[in-house]
């Protein structure tokens, strides 16, 4: 049984509420770390940073979705895909709470699934590739505008928490930029050249594409793949203009539980002092 499709209408484009709530959570707790509202900075970084992530998430997805309407899938917009609503991905686990949780627990921006496209609708390489590519150029795309006060030396009058905050969201879009673009089956890096393989290549790669994003964590875990993974990540962010120093503290002044346990930097708290 086949499925037919209407091509996208306006109702179909509309901004989710949920998206434009999550914005607004995003514009408030940037307002609270700017103003040091009621002295609790890390709750606020924290409420800023996620928020700000999933955004971004939501627009990674969103990328996928419209380069994919604009190469000849109009079943896009009947699933949801463009109205920013995470909850109409396929997979809101993969998606969302997954890649919230890598942040809560490891500080890294890891990459999660994903929209349903169907490849079938769409001819052309180049199409294929791009609409894979999409969504990590639109990390690049946050990082960069995350990192413009440090490479613009635009500071000066700027709250060191905020630069904080700034320059962790910044490690989050690097971090995912990469990862995304790892050419690793189950990664976009793998989508972007997939269409340039061969089919028998891609009939005996297709069985581990569920997988490779396990495996990318699981090696991340591996002291020397760490250790040579956030070097080239902080030589990036250096060439922003974004220090070790100030992604390290931004972990830390997000992580705002430590102060619970005494758990965080003297070093971050004599810096910001």
């Amino acid at each position: 049984m086949t499925t037919a499709y209407r091509r996208s209408d306006r109702s179909d484009r509309r901004i989710s509420p949920i998206f434009l709530g999550i914005v607004a959570v995003t514009a408030v707790a940037g307002w609270a770390v700017w103003t040091d509202f009621a002295g609790q900075a890390g709750f606020a970084v924290f409420l800023f940073v996620t928020a700000a992530w999933i955004v971004s998430l939501c627009l990674h997805e969103y990328a996928h979705a419209r380069t994919a309407l604009h190469s000849g899938d109009i079943s896009i917009g009947a699933k949801g895909y463009l109205t920013l609503n995470p909850l109409k991905y396929t997979h809101a686990l993969l998606s969302i709470v997954l890649p919230v949780l890598f942040v809560i627990l490891g500080g890294i921006g890891l990459p999660g699934g994903a929209v349903y496209i169907e490849r079938g609708r769409i001819s052309g390489r180049w199409k294929h590739s791009l609409i894979s590519a999409a969504g990590p150029l639109t990390n690049v795309l946050f990082a960069l505008v995350c990192t413009a006060p440090f490479w613009l030396h635009a500071l000066d009058g700027v709250p060191f928490t905020f630069r904080l905050a700034l320059a962790f969201l910044a490690l989050l879009q690097v971090t995912a930029a990469i990862l995304n673009f790892l050419p690793v089956p189950g990664l976009d890096g793998y989508g972007v050249i997939e269409p340039w393989l061969s089919h028998r290549v891609r009939s005996q790669v297709a069985p581990f594409a569920p997988f490779g994003l396990i495996a990318v964590f699981a090696l991340l875990w591996v002291p020397e793949v760490n250790t040579v993974f956030f070097d080239a990540v902080h030589a990036l962010l250096r060439g922003l203009g974004v220090s070790e120093f100030e992604t390290y503290c931004g972990l830390d002044t997000y992580r705002f539980w430590q102060e619970w346990f005494g758990d965080q930097s003297p070093v971050c708290a004599v810096r910001g002092t």
